[in-house]
């Protein structure tokens, strides 16, 4: 007789990121510039049936968008709601008996959980071994190689040429290389063409950063047509609402040209909130991505994060961080906000700025 839920279950945690409603939250690195105005307005404009029935079996529209956007063709488009959905539904594909997913770390936090959620193991290789040798990833025959570009939470950008490496390195009938690219459209470049025409090389997007949708969960992937199949039939229809789905895709197709107006204060912020760190000798690391990690003031993260949330901000608290030990992930936004933030982190910790 078998028992629910299945053993190993004792080792997964519901997700609890321990954040109570702050007057300025700088901890999810989403859009702090607002929502796109194109998805808002098809949300607007929503009818009775946007609602009353099923959407598209597999968000065809938004697919569809996707395609146009990057040049492709639409059977090398999946979707999910969210980016990590797609990542779900491809480490549910790629159980096996023994099987596990290899990754560099410190990465995404929730690749671990996944994979336990969906039975297989994991393998951690540091950062700073990966970069010198991406190859190492491939050890052990892992059936899932996830690499997040830019990385969460350091920001860190791999070089095209480490990836390329990586691949190259794969035997041909080697792992599934899944790129994540949530951060991509802030280090203006992307590798979602490659993944359409190579085999075993998927890349994973999201509405939820630079187009301001995260409320409405909805991404994105792309892969060869066999590998985007594969990860359709695992997540299964209906998946992605319909009004979300048309919402992603006026987003994903940016008549309007929104994006590129609100990633260029976003990297000026970044440039500027890095200089103030710097100065405030807290080592920022160099980030292509919406956000900065930088030291804890005091050296202990969670402890420095509680006090700036009793100020009324939020950021994230990070441990083992092999450039800086203990960091605080920092979203950045318009730059008043960043001058609040500032502001309370120089009371909170009195920092002195070095001029």
């Amino acid at each position: 007789m078998t028992s629910f839920p299945r053993p190993d279950y004792d080792a997964v945690r519901r997700y609890d990121p321990e954040r109570a409603p702050v007057r300025l939250d700088l901890s999810d690195n989403t859009n702090l510039w607002g929502t796109h105005p194109g998805a808002l307005e098809r949300i607007r404009s929503a009818s009775v049936d946007d609602l009353a029935r099923y959407p598209e079996l597999y968000a065809d529209e938004l697919r569809r968008a996707v395609a146009e956007r990057f040049d492709i063709s639409i059977e090398s488009v999946t979707t999910g709601a969210g980016s990590d959905d797609v990542l779900d539904s491809t480490f549910r594909a790629a159980w096996g008996p023994g099987a596990h997913i290899s990754y560099a770390a410190p990465t995404f936090s929730m690749v671990e959980p996944f994979a336990r959620m969906n039975g297989l193991k994991t393998r951690a290789v540091s950062w700073a071994a990966a970069d010198r040798d991406p190859a190492l990833l491939l050890q052990g025959g892992p059936a899932v190689v996830y690499i997040c570009r830019p990385n969460n939470p350091t920001g860190h950008l791999t070089p095209r040429e480490w990836v390329t490496h990586l691949l190259e390195a794969r035997e041909v009938n080697g792992p599934l290389i899944i790129i994540d690219e949530a951060y991509a459209d802030f280090a203006g470049e992307t590798m979602v063409r490659d993944a359409s025409n190579m085999p075993n090389l998927l890349v994973a997007r999201t509405t939820s950063k630079a187009c301001g949708l995260a409320g409405l969960r909805c991404g994105f992937a792309v892969g060869t047509p066999d590998v985007a199949l594969a990860i359709e039939k695992s997540r299964g229809p209906y998946k992605v609402s319909g009004l979300a789905a048309a919402a992603a895709a006026a987003a994903v197709r940016d008549e309007e040209g929104w994006l590129p107006d609100i990633i260029a204060p976003c990297l000026e912020s970044r440039t500027r909130l890095s200089e103030e760190l710097t100065a405030r000798n807290l080592r920022p690391l160099p980030s292509a991505a919406n956000f900065i990690l930088c030291a804890a003031p005091t050296g202990a993260a969670r402890a420095d994060a509680l006090a700036l949330r009793e100020v009324g901000v939020g950021v994230r608290p990070f441990t083992g961080i092999p450039e800086l030990g203990e960091g605080l992930r920092v979203t950045v936004g318009p730059w008043p906000m960043m001058e609040d933030f500032l502001d309370a982190l120089d009371r909170t910790f009195n920092l002195t700025v070095v001029s």
